[in-house]
């Protein structure tokens, strides 16, 4: 069965906001209804179609009511946030993340006219360390990579999301493990990590990478919100790229450094807002992980149009393409 109305949280985000565009143009869908405490970027809403905007904390009781009075029957939850690329201190994105999830289930939990549920999750819930899997599948163990950050922060939420499913088993629930996104147009901290002169890294160390290209992860958001998709997949470009071999295609150099080092050399970083290395970020650097993707594939039906080594390569022409102060 379609979907007719869909409510897509973070929306104020480059992905959500391009998400809320793209459902908008869909001539089979109703209503799409963007939620956030900020607006989409310039033009999204300036798009011919059936989006709209309501400024909204999911934290709110009133999102609740915004899903009844609007008949919603499918929420698209991009608002959540792994490894940021700015500044910001980490206690206001688990907020946003993990009390943000809670509240925004709450709400489902008494929809009665609520029928899917999309979430967009990240495949930092594997953690990343020496004894980590050479490839991880689905049906992997969920170890954060650090006690408190950002990979804590989404198996927490992945585990609130399995907890609603399964005291609403009417509710089709698609959780998305994204890679980390890369593309010309998006802030996010790989591009401003690639885009030091000087990229520091750990000695002794290079880990494994995959990336996923926003085309990809707004196919696949669509897919998930139009079609039934229920199940955990994984989302990434094919292929890996050593940590090493992005420094060089990127034309940078990298600094081996020794591990205690990169602890105050990434709150230089912070301070000057260049880039945010978490020490969520800095494990992933130093061990990589590598995903399988067979089940979205087979199962929901999807094949990424760029590989890793393609998504990577995108990003550093387009920004090398952009004028930069």
């Amino acid at each position: 069965m379609p979907s007719n109305v869909v409510l897509v949280t973070g929306v104020s985000g480059e992905l959500g906001g391009r998400l809320l565009a793209r459902l908008g143009a869909r001539s089979d869908l109703e209503r799409v209804v963007g939620v956030d405490t900020a607006p989409p970027v310039p033009g999204v809403l300036r798009e011919p179609g059936r989006a709209e905007f309501v400024r909204v904390d999911i934290r709110n009781p009133l999102i609740a009511k915004i899903m009844t009075s609007a008949r919603v029957d499918t929420v698209v939850h991009a608002g959540p946030t792994c490894h940021p690329a700015g500044s910001g201190g980490h206690s206001a994105i688990k907020e946003a993340n993990v009390i943000g999830t809670m509240r925004l289930l709450a709400a489902c939990q008494n929809s009665p006219h609520l029928r899917k549920l999309v979430v967009i999750s990240t495949t930092a819930v594997y953690g990343a360390s020496s004894r980590s899997r050479a490839v991880f599948t689905e049906d992997a163990e969920l170890i954060p990579a650090v006690a408190t950050g950002y990979s804590k922060d989404a198996v927490e939420l992945e585990g609130y999301v399995r907890g609603f499913s399964r005291r609403r088993p009417d509710v089709g629930v698609t959780t998305l493990r994204f890679a980390d996104l890369v593309t010309p147009d998006f802030d996010t901290v790989f591009t401003r990590y690639f885009s030091l002169p000087l990229v520091p890294t750990v000695l002794g160390f290079d880990g494994r990478l995959q990336f996923l290209h926003a085309d990809d992860a707004l196919a696949v958001l669509e897919r998930a919100t139009v079609l039934d998709r229920p199940g955990v997949f994984n989302v990434a470009g094919d292929g890996v790229l050593s940590l090493s071999q992005a420094i060089r295609l990127a034309g940078r150099v990298g600094v081996g450094v020794p591990r205690p080092a990169m602890s105050p050399i990434g709150t230089a970083l912070r301070l000057a807002r260049r880039v945010r290395l978490s020490a969520d970020l800095v494990r992933l650097l130093n061990f990589g992980r590598v995903v399988d993707t067979e089940r979205l594939i087979r199962e929901f039906g999807y094949t990424p149009r760029w590989t890793t080594r393609e998504a990577f390569d995108d990003a550093v022409a387009g920004r090398r393409g952009r004028v930069t102060a």
